[in-house]
């Protein structure tokens, strides 16, 4: 059983998505833990990449910072096994084909395997084309996680057959972002999903109000919050663990 159903043992799961780097990896360490501390039970972890298409301008505002700030993937690597020492709940990496392709797929899955990640997901390479990456990362026990989406449709029974680790359903039509209301039809979607599998499936994309975080849990088993933890950490800086401790405490009451 993967690791990541851990995440999910405890009622509703609450899951931050940080970006790795920004402002700088030090801060990043102090982010991650403090939402351990506030009650985050799976942790994404943003590797940036120059060319971000399914993130809004805050994340790849993020993106723009941490690269600028000369952060690499083997520092990354390097920064989540230090992490490790301390950090217990899962932790699932979010990047796109082309960083895992110019590593080198094999090395890439190895060394997630060996600093303890749990997970990844792609958002760039559709469930047509997931076999390129599907049987490396499994070799190395870390699942590539399957995003459905509003225009699945069809094709939502056939992903969620072969979901691994948790399904990230994607809340709204276009990029990451705040969104004021989310019209979707989620209760539908995560219907379908269940009638096809066990696997755990949390809704992201435009969460950011700890009443959307309810009724979003309400409907799956958990919410993921992107756009509005990176946005905190604009603002605060290397100051924004406090703030975003105590965002992410006040999501995760929403949703216990």
């Amino acid at each position: 059983m993967s690791n990541i159903s851990k995440a999910f043992e405890n009622g509703k799961a609450f899951i931050p998505f940080i970006t790795c780097g920004d402002p700088n990896l030090e801060t990043t360490g102090k982010l991650v833990r403090a939402a351990v501390e506030n009650g985050a039970d799976l942790i994404e972890l943003g590797i940036p990449f120059s060319d971000p298409t399914a993130e809004g301008p805050v994340i790849q505002g993020a993106n723009i910072r941490a690269l600028s700030g000369g952060v690499t993937t083997d520092k990354i690597f390097d920064f989540v096994k230090e992490l490790r020492k301390d950090v217990t709940i899962p932790l699932v990496f979010m990047t796109y084909a082309n960083v895992v392709f110019g590593y080198g797929s094999e090395k890439f899955a190895q060394k997630c395997e060996e600093i303890g990640i749990d997970g990844i997901i792609l958002p760039d390479v559709p469930f047509e084309e997931k076999d390129e990456f599907d049987g490396i990362f499994a070799s190395h026990n870390i699942d590539l996680i399957s995003m459905i989406a509003p225009t699945s449709e069809n094709r939502i029974a056939m992903i969620a057959k072969e979901a691994k680790g948790f399904i990230y359903v994607v809340s709204s039509l276009g990029v990451t972002g705040v969104r004021n209301a989310i019209t979707s039809d989620i209760s539908g979607m995560v219907k379908l999903i269940r009638e096809n599998t066990d696997t755990p499936c949390a809704v992201g994309f435009g969460i950011s109000t700890p009443e959307q975080a309810k009724n979003m849990a309400d409907k799956a088993d958990g919410a993921i919050v992107g756009s509005a933890i990176v946005k905190l950490v604009a603002e605060h800086g290397t100051e924004a663990s406090g703030p975003v401790g105590a965002y992410i405490k006040s999501m995760k009451d929403a949703i216990r």
